[in-house]
């Protein structure tokens, strides 16, 4: 609400051009903004709902009350770190889109490089140290010794994942920061809606791999995710979004 508020305000106080009314101004840049936003949120809640409904599948294998401790274990893990990763990318974002905004496309894909780079190096490191203490890993959770080796179990998948969620979180944030998010929408329901929770449904309940199925579903879905962002910021002519990022400030064209 204090965001939008601030929004709001400067919205009603820009540089105005002879003839322009305030609510003119105010609904325009409204449409503006949830132009953007609305793709930006889809983006988020599509990738935390497959979350949601992973654990409520986990909720239907033998031995529910295992499944579902071991699955909120990993997830909890993932989540906490995916923080940090979401807060490069979210750095990134704005960098990006601020160089891009006054016209530097060699700064904004220096960003890019820079938090990849970090990223990678990051996750790397996070997982390398979660699969050699994967043994006692689960103690920190609990101290019931099935769930601690069910943990164990589910370690390199976990690690695997961090690496990957990791990459995705920045490249998320990178497409954002380019004006993408409706990309990113489509992406992410792509990815997690008609690959990751087929794929999961099928190697855990056709292929009883249960709990395994399920994380292993997940993170093909986040390998398809990482790579289509990759792909496309592979591609990206930086020239080109620095150009049409002036258009959108000087209002050529939204």
């Amino acid at each position: 609400m204090l965001s939008f508020s601030c929004f709001s305000w400067c919205s009603l106080h820009p540089v105005r051009k002879p003839g322009d009314s305030t609510g003119m101004i105010f609904f325009s840049s409204i449409n503006k903004f949830f132009r953007f936003a609305f793709p930006s949120a889809v983006m988020i809640c599509l990738e935390w709902w497959v979350y949601e409904l992973v654990i409520l599948l986990s909720g239907l294998l033998p031995d529910p009350k295992l499944q579902t401790s071991v699955l909120s274990i990993c997830l909890a893990t993932t989540t906490l770190h995916y923080y940090l990763q979401y807060g490069i990318g979210a750095a990134g974002s704005t960098r990006i889109s601020n160089e891009l905004g006054a016209g530097n496309p060699q700064a904004a894909q220096g960003v890019v490089q820079v938090v990849l780079i970090m990223s990678l190096v990051e996750v790397v490191t996070v997982s390398l140290i979660l699969f050699f203490c994967r043994h006692i890993f689960g103690y920190a959770f609990s101290s019931e010794k099935r769930v601690v080796d069910y943990v164990d179990e589910l370690a390199p998948l976990m690690c695997l994942t961090i690496i990957m969620e990791g990459l995705q979180a920045v490249l998320s944030g990178i497409a954002r920061g380019c004006g993408w998010q409706h990309i990113g929408a489509y992406i992410n329901l792509g990815a997690y809606y008609l690959v990751a929770t087929p794929l999961a449904v099928v190697l855990c309940f056709v292929l009883h791999l249960e709990s395994r199925g399920l994380w292993m579903g997940l993170l093909i879905g986040k390998i398809v995710q990482a790579s289509c962002f990759a792909s496309i910021t592979a591609l990206t002519n930086w020239q080109k979004q620095a150009t049409k990022a002036k258009e959108r400030i000087l209002g050529d064209r939204f």
